[in-house]
């Protein structure tokens, strides 16, 4: 990997999207894990610190408090303006409102990221900037992010690198190792961890990933998987579809 052009390039296409926007800067959502610390290095050297909003929206009881303290290290490293905002009582009060009856366990963790989106927005509107995204390709592709959550965001810098390759380019930039090393995690629930929701290594999965991309087909079961998981995810990556009427009119 030519870390040095990857750098470059993702850098003026962040000042880009900021400056042909209008903008004023960004706001992102600082996790403590390896993604969104890649993005917040990049979009300090792209735009510098003072143009740089980090939220950390930890859940109480859920998010760790490792993650959190990497979060406020990253933050405090490059000398951003931060927020801390703890989303467990929207989280309740949403639910206070909405229902009293069972909540299903998906609808609830995905709640979580739509909070989190919406609370991005707000900044972002209130301080005209955009919302950057920390989504990397191998979760793009197969739709491991929440529609309008995490997913929810107005550029998205580092979508066209593998998984394992932003472990590599995350140490190029100088991340903390300790964050590097930490076995990912979105913090939906206690004990979650990306790679046993995906069934299997990041590895093997930009590996499969990759082959997909070229045109290859495998007869086997982790390749049929991924593949069904890029077929069922294709809406999360598109726009709303909208029936045509206008030869009616």
């Amino acid at each position: 990997m030519n870390f040095r052009a990857i750098e470059d390039r993702i850098t003026s296409f962040i000042r880009d999207c900021v400056e042909n926007s209008g903008s004023k800067g960004v706001v992102l959502g600082l996790s403590g894990g390896v993604d969104s610390s890649v993005v917040a290095f990049l979009c300090v050297k792209a735009l510098g610190r003072e143009r740089v909003l980090a939220n950390i929206m930890p859940e109480e009881g859920v998010t760790a408090r490792e993650d959190v303290e990497d979060a406020l290290l990253v933050a405090k490293m490059l000398g951003v303006e931060y927020n801390l905002i703890e989303i467990s009582p929207i989280v309740s009060a949403f639910l206070d409102v909405i229902t009293k009856n069972k909540i299903d366990k998906n609808a609830l963790i995905n709640l979580k990221p739509r909070i989190r989106m919406a609370i991005n927005y707000f900044y972002a509107n209130a301080l005209r900037r955009l919302v950057v995204g920390t989504g990397n390709k191998s979760e793009i592709m197969i739709g491991y992010f929440t529609k309008y959550g995490d997913g929810g965001v107005d550029l998205q810098p580092i979508g066209d690198l593998y998984k394992t390759e932003i472990f590599q380019f995350a140490r190029y930039l100088g991340v903390p190792e300790r964050i590097v090393r930490k076995k990912p995690t979105a913090g939906l629930y206690v004990g979650q961890t990306d790679e046993e929701e995906i069934g299997m290594s990041y590895a093997e999965l930009d590996e499969i990933l990759k082959e997909i991309e070229k045109g290859k087909v495998r007869d086997d079961e982790k390749f049929k998987r991924v593949m069904g998981l890029v077929k069922a995810s294709e809406h999360k990556r598109a726009m709303p579809p909208i029936p045509r009427v206008r030869d009616l009119l």
